[in-house]
């Protein structure tokens, strides 16, 4: 089995502060399937100061030839279109051609990436389609329960290295600790621990050099099949809930809330509304 790639070196406890928490958005997503394996997906947000966006998009599989074809709108007017080919340049390797079109301005931008997946090792890169691009690179490698991550960042316009980025990973069925390192100026960690099946929890840890630390502690409990209730807090006193609940097969609601415990009598806490349906 392959190792986390570089950006997933720590994502369980990222998860546990991360998903099911939707701060000063109402969200509406809708996902649909037809016979044929074209998938669409339809969603959009409006958040505390009224901003509205919306996007929608549609995903085409063609499995024979390893293909798919994701092509997505949203309100901003910008049209992107994806191309994937899995396991046919070669075992293991995925490339993808990703473009962006803006009609207002006639912009036009585009990505080529790669990830290569070997059961010790990962690797994956990507570059701007411009005359002076900016290739990222990251690689992680994994032995047992350990995995090992770099990435880093070259411009080409400068020739200079721009990121350094370590991660190491330690990862068993109950537990998951990970530490990174930015550029020799920023450091964090993580731990995850799966107490029971119905419970997880989450530490997360981060400084910089010469400047603020930042630590929070959050959990997820199952209260059963179709529900779970979320929590978290920080160093800064503020409290994030979540309660999830499955109202039937392909229905998902989420509310949240975020609270400054500092300032419990003064306005600045968010709610949060999130509705997923899918068919």
């Amino acid at each position: 089995m392959a190792p986390p790639a570089f950006g997933d070196i720590g994502k369980q406890s990222r998860d546990v502060f991360g998903k099911g928490y939707h701060f000063g958005l109402v969200k509406l997503e809708v996902k649909s399937k037809t016979s044929t394996g074209l998938e669409f997906t339809a969603g959009g947000t409006s958040n505390d100061a009224g901003v509205v966006a919306g996007n929608i998009e549609t995903k085409y599989k063609c499995s024979e030839y390893g293909i798919s074809l994701t092509e997505k709108w949203n309100t901003d007017n910008t049209l992107n279109a994806t191309l994937d080919i899995q396991d046919k340049v070669m075992p293991g390797l995925k490339v993808t051609l990703d473009g962006n079109f803006k009609p207002n301005t006639g912009s036009v931008a585009g990505k080529l990436k790669t990830e290569y997946k070997h059961d010790r090792l990962v690797f994956a890169t990507d570059m701007n389609l411009a005359a002076n691009p900016a290739i990222n690179l990251n690689a992680s490698v994994g032995h047992g329960a350990w995995a090992v991550g770099y990435a880093t960042s070259f411009d080409t316009a400068k020739s200079a290295i721009t990121k350094n980025h370590f991660a190491v990973g330690y990862a068993t069925k109950e537990a998951v600790l990970h530490c990174t390192c930015n550029d020799g100026k920023t450091f964090g960690g993580g731990i995850y621990h799966r107490i029971n099946p119905s419970l997880e929890t989450g530490v997360s840890i981060s400084a910089a050099l010469g400047g603020s630390a930042a630590f929070g502690v959050g959990c997820k409990y199952d209260l059963g099949p179709d529900a779970s209730i979320r929590a978290k807090v920080d160093n800064s006193s503020k409290v994030g809930l979540s309660y999830q609940q499955k109202l039937r097969d392909g229905i998902t609601v989420t509310l949240s809330s975020n609270i400054d415990g500092t300032k419990l009598n003064a306005p600045g806490h968010k709610l949060g509304l999130a509705l997923e349906m899918s068919a």
